[in-house]
C-alpha cells in the first residue's frame, strides 16, 4: 500500500507535463517525471502527448496515464483534449513544451497554474498562455531548460534518471528473429523527420560496409517507414549487395516500432545516428552513441551528459567558440565525412568496447521452454564475444 501523503509536502497533488510530439524531446523530458516520482511517489502525473511518443510513454513507472492529443483533427482536437483535461482537475501543468500548440493546450487545462519558460526563450508567443514562468537562464541543453520547472512545484533534486527500459516480451521477440547472430550489433539510424539533419545515404553505405568488414559487426537499419527513409535504405542495402556476403549485410528493421526499436538498441553495443529521438533514447538505455550534428546544435539537443566525445560536431565553425542555441544551420551534415564518423567509432572500440559485455544475440535469449525452441549457436569458447584490435581486418 502506498504510503500517506505527508502534510508537510509542498509538491503538487496531480501534475500535468505538456511535451507532445517530437520522440528525442519526449525521451529527454522523462527525468521531470522521475524527479516527480522520487520527490513524491503519491504524485499523479498526466502526460498530455501526440500519437508519435505514445509507446515510449506507455507502462514507463513514472507516468500515471497518458492524454492524447490529435493536432490533425483542428478544432475538435482541442476541444478534446480541453475536456479530458478538465475532468482531472490538475492542480499544476508544466508546459515544457515551447511552441504555439503546447501553450494552447495549456491554458485548456483550466489549471490554477501553468508554468511555462521565460518570455525570452519562448516561441511562438507561448509564454501568453502560462501565467507562472520559470527564471531567465543562459541557454544550455534542453534538458538542462525542462530540470529547470522542478524547483516551481517544490522538487529539489534533479538527478537524471530516464526509468527507460525495453519490455521483456518485446525483447525476446526481438532476439528471437536473429538468434543465430554471433556478432554483436550496431544500430543504424538512416535519417531523422527532417531531412536537414541526415547524413547522405552513400556514406552510411560505405560506414556499414567498414563496421562489418573492419570492426566485426552487424548493422542493424532502423527508422521509420517514410519515403526518405525507405529510399535511404535501400541505398545503404544496394551497396551493401556489392561489397557483402548476404550473412554479413545490414538487417532492416525500418518501422520496427517503438518498443522494438528500444530492444535493438538494448542489444546494441554501439549506436550511430542524426541527431534523432533514437539518439536520445541510447542515451537514456546507456548505449554509446555516435551523434552526427550538422544542421543543430549538439551543445543544445545533443548526447546529455554522455558520450560528448563520440560527437561529429560540424555544425560549429571551425573559427566560432561552441556554445548551445537553437539556431539551424541548413547544409552542413554535408561537411561530416566517412572518417569523421570511423574516427569516433575507433574511439569506441578503445575507451568504451573493453568495459561492455559484447555478447551474440543468442547468448540473451530467455532459456528455452517447450513451446519455444531455440538452436544452440554457443561460440566455441563459451566467451562473450568482444572486440580486440587484432581481430579487426587492417
Amino acid at each position: 500500500m502506498r504510503a500517506p501523503r505527508p502534510a508537510q509536502s509542498t509538491v503538487p497533488q496531480r501534475v500535468g507535463i505538456v511535451l507532445m510530439s517530437a520522440l528525442g524531446d519526449v525521451t529527454l523530458g522523462l527525468p521531470v517525471a522521475t524527479a516527480i516520482k522520487r520527490a513524491s511517489p503519491w504524485t499523479r502525473i498526466t502526460w498530455i502527448a501526440q500519437p508519435g511518443p505514445i509507446e515510449l510513454l506507455r507502462g514507463h513507472p513514472a507516468v500515471d496515464e497518458i492524454v492524447r492529443f490529435d493536432r490533425w483533427d483542428g478544432v475538435a482536437g482541442y476541444r478534446t483534449v480541453r475536456d479530458r483535461l478538465r475532468e482531472r482537475s490538475l492542480d499544476v501543468v508544466l508546459d515544457l513544451q515551447t511552441a504555439f500548440k503546447a501553450g494552447l493546450v495549456t491554458a485548456l487545462s483550466g489549471a490554477p497554474r501553468r508554468i511555462g519558460i521565460d518570455r525570452r526563450r519562448a516561441q511562438d508567443a507561448n509564454w501568453l498562455f502560462t501565467n507562472e514562468r520559470i527564471p531567465n537562464q543562459p541557454r544550455a541543453h534542453m534538458a538542462d531548460q525542462f530540470l529547470e520547472f522542478l524547483p516551481s512545484i517544490g522538487v529539489t533534486d534533479g538527478s537524471v534518471e530516464y526509468g527507460l527500459r525495453a519490455c521483456d516480451t518485446t525483447r525476446a521477440d526481438v532476439y528471437r528473429q536473429h538468434s543465430d547472430e554471433q556478432r554483436p550489433l550496431v544500430t543504424v539510424v538512416v535519417a531523422s523527420s527532417k531531412a536537414s539533419k541526415n547524413w547522405a545515404p552513400e556514406r552510411l553505405a560505405a560506414l556499414c560496409v567498414s563496421l562489418v568488414a573492419d570492426y566485426g559487426l552487424r548493422p542493424v537499419l532502423t527508422g521509420g517507414e517514410s519515403d526518405i527513409e525507405i529510399a535511404a535504405a535501400a541505398q545503404i542495402m544496394q551497396h551493401a549487395t556489392k561489397c557483402l556476403p548476404a550473412a554479413d549485410r545490414p538487417i532492416v528493421a525500418l518501422g520496427c516500432g517503438i518498443r522494438a526499436l528500444m530492444a535493438w538498441i538494448e542489444q546494441s553495443v554501439l549506436v550511430v545516428s542524426p541527431d534523432s529521438g533514437p539518439l536520445h533514447m541510447a542515451v537514456a538505455l546507456e548505449r554509446p552513441v555516435v551523434g552526427l550534428y550538422g544542421a543543430t546544435n549538439p551543445l543544445w539537443v545533443g548526447p546529455y551528459r554522455r558520450y560528448h566525445d563520440l560527437v561529429v560536431d560540424r555544425f560549429h565553425r571551425e573559427d566560432e567558440a561552441p556554445r548551445s542555441s537553437a539556431e539551424k544551420r541548413p547544409g552542413r551534415m554535408e561537411l561530416v565525412t566517412v572518417a569523421d564518423v570511423l574516427e569516433r567509432v575507433e574511439r569506441w572500440r578503445t575507451t568504451y568496447a573493453p568495459a561492455m559485455n559484447m555478447q551474440p544475440v543468442s547468448a540473451l535469449l530467455p532459456p528455452r521452454t517447450a513451446e519455444v525452441s531455440t538452436p544452440s549457436t554457443a561460440t566455441a569458447t563459451g566467451q562473450p564475444w568482444g572486440l580486440t584490435a587484432a581481430s579487426r581486418r587492417v
